[in-house]
């Protein structure tokens, strides 16, 4: 069974929470680790979108682990992946094929703003005085992605702003609409290490079998998440393949 046939909350009903709608300001701290991953991992352990994935390309693969500090809907933590581009109506794009986040609030409002695929999951961080990160992801008590960062180096000003939008744009299929948004960011960045790293694939992608090419420590960042744009995904013609 290949890993887009596993479902973890999307089956279950969800529970109410308040509602906090787009633009989202959030601050926090956390890794982007780039993966040069191989074929047969982006093709059938990527959570790709059926309707999507015969579109993406290329090999390079994104993991990020946040901790959000401040947000609209509270403090959360959060692990996400995101393949090379897919083709949106629009543009090519990349986009957030999987992601656990640590909050209930999270998972809903991230859902409804900008059809991110989040789920729930437990998260265990311990941040080491001697500079190592490390973090454990459980979803029902289940561990499923383990890792451990250590920082180098001195820390430098970065803005999201002097990144090319088409490079800062995502999009996402989420039940029957097509979001699509540029977030922007301000902080501090600096090199960093993946000391060690372990998944089950049927929960999240493993990375492990790939070849990380760079890691790099957001620190004290500042992300504004804009409202979507939003539109209805047009069904597809008897025989037509999407």
């Amino acid at each position: 069974m290949s890993n887009e046939e596993h479902v973890l909350e999307k089956s279950e009903t969800l529970p109410n929470v308040p509602l906090a709608p787009a633009p989202w300001d959030i601050t926090g701290n956390g890794y982007i680790v780039a993966v040069w991953m191989p074929r047969e991992v982006i093709d059938t352990n990527s959570f790709l979108p059926p309707d999507l994935a015969h579109t993406h390309r290329g090999r390079l693969a994104l993991m990020m682990f946040v901790d959000y500090h401040e947000s609209p809907c509270g403090a959360y933590k959060e692990l996400l992946y995101i393949p090379g581009p897919l083709s949106f109506s629009s543009q090519r794009t990349r986009s957030i094929t999987r992601c656990f986040v640590s909050t209930y609030d999270s998972v809903v409002n991230g859902r409804r703003n900008w059809g991110i695929p989040k789920d729930r999951a437990d998260f265990r961080i311990y941040y080491g005085n001697d500079g190592i990160d490390r973090v454990r992801v459980q979803h029902q008590g289940h561990p499923f992605a383990e890792f451990a960062f250590q920082e180098k180096g001195p820390s430098t000003p970065f803005n999201a702003a002097l990144i090319p939008r088409f490079l800062r744009t995502f999009g996402q299929h989420w039940e029957g609409h097509e979001y699509v948004y540029t977030p922007s960011a301000t902080g501090h960045v600096q090199w960093a290490t993946l000391l060690e790293s372990q998944f089950d694939a049927a929960y999240f992608p493993d990375l492990s079998r790939g070849k990380v090419l760079a890691v790099i420590k957001a620190r004290d960042f500042n992300m504004r998440f804009q409202p979507a744009t939003i539109t209805r995904i047009a069904a597809p013609f008897p025989g037509q393949i999407r």
